[in-house]
């Protein structure tokens, strides 16, 4: 197609090995531009020390990213911006006020990744691609919130999903499973799926002398988000201890943010370490026989699933966690909703290392096909396609 004038706005810099979601920011900046297209791209930064790192990746001229740290807030001004648009307080006065300068100098098309970018571009909502990576709304809807304050959060929060998906014409979803709320939320959006892109050149496939001694599973996802604490709250209670009597060798790894924290009444378990806030997670995975990843509820992609998948660590996980993915059950992934069927894969594979190879190859292989650059960056330019003819 011909190059455009994209101005691309996101939630955190993107960062091959930053937030969950700058794994595709770092996929899709950096695509566009080898693409061909005039890129401006404004990220908000919660950790400053990630801003000279994507700096660093994407220099100037070559890139045009421009990086804004979370702007520090308080009074009563910002309770009634939190409470008049939930979840804007990431975006600086200065980027709101050079997204609108950049987008009055002209442009093609306005690319929002993840929904709370949305705000930054409301009086722009036709010519914008609002891209949904999950709703709030399904992964809290079997936690009930405990005090007062958790529920008007929550009332705040899923109203304003609510709210910023039905100001948008065209969505891009991550997943099928998210089209229906979508569109039931905005009959009018024009709704287009296309999968979390991941370099799988960057997640270099583990060889069998580095997955230690076949006994070892692993949960890694962060505790601060009900699926992952969910997840790692049935391994442990439902999961484990089954599995532990049919494979006595086993040993289980829960690795993520606060998890030994959110995790400290299950803490002490023998054969069982709970490791939290590590700097990287490429160790553990390289240690893992399997990857267990079990959560009830949580809709989009699940990161850590794709991250195994791309370093060939077999998984196994609920229809929730393939979500997004054309994963087949024995083939790239143990995939079962009941925990009779879960305990009864991640047995199956860690008594067979051959089935254990078969699959991680065979995942790695959907990775690379369904989720590499080049197919979602195609699939991206084509709703950029559809976008620009529409809006003639």
């Amino acid at each position: 197609m011909r190059p455009l004038r994209i101005v691309l706005v996101m939630i955190e810099p993107p960062l091959p090995f930053g937030n969950a979601a700058a794994r595709w920011f770092y996929v899709l900046l950096k695509g566009l531009v080898a693409r061909g297209h005039s890129v401006t791209a404004f990220a908000a930064c919660s950790k400053a020390d990630e801003v000279e790192k994507a700096r660093a990746l994407f220099p100037s001229p070559e890139y045009d990213l421009r990086l804004y740290p979370f702007p520090e807030r308080g009074g009563l001004k910002a309770k009634w911006e939190t409470f008049r648009r939930p979840y804007s307080y990431m975006f600086a006065p200065e980027l709101l006020r050079d997204v609108e300068a950049e987008l009055a100098r002209g442009y093609d098309v306005i690319h929002l990744e993840q929904l709370w970018s949305g705000w930054t571009a409301l009086g722009h909502a036709d010519k914008a691609l609002l891209n949904v990576h999950h709703l709030v709304w399904i992964d809290l809807e079997e936690s009930a919130p405990k005090t007062f304050r958790e529920r008007t959060e929550r009332w705040l929060e899923f109203g304003a999903e609510r709210t910023l998906l039905r100001a948008f014409r065209f969505v891009r979803s991550c997943s099928p499973r998210l089209v229906d709320p979508i569109a039931k939320t905005n009959p009018r959006a024009e709704i287009v799926t296309v999968p979390v892109g991941l370099d799988a050149g960057l997640y270099p496939f583990i060889p069998d002398e580095r997955r230690g001694d076949g006994a070892t599973l692993t949960l890694i996802g962060s505790m601060a988000w009900y699926p992952g604490y969910s997840a790692a709250v049935r391994l442990l209670t439902r999961l484990w201890p089954e599995i532990k009597r049919r494979v006595p060798a086993a040993r289980l790894q829960i690795v993520g943010w606060s998890a030994r924290s959110a995790l400290s009444e299950h803490l002490g378990l023998p054969d069982v370490e709970v490791f939290e806030n590590v700097p990287e997670v490429q160790p553990y995975f390289d240690r893992t026989n399997v990857f267990v990843y079990a959560p009830s509820r949580g809709s989009g992609m699940k990161i850590k699933i794709l991250e195994a998948m791309a370093f060939g660590v077999p998984v196994v996980t609920t229809s929730e966690g393939v979500e997004g993915l054309p994963a087949v059950d024995g083939v790239h992934a143990g995939v079962c909703d009941d925990d009779a069927g879960l305990i009864d894969r991640a047995v199956a594979l860690l008594n067979d290392p051959e089935r254990q190879n078969r699959q991680r190859r065979a995942a790695r292989e959907l990775i690379e096909s369904h989720c590499g650059p080049t197919p979602t960056l195609d699939a991206i330019e084509s709703i950029y396609q559809r976008m620009t003819e529409a809006t003639r």
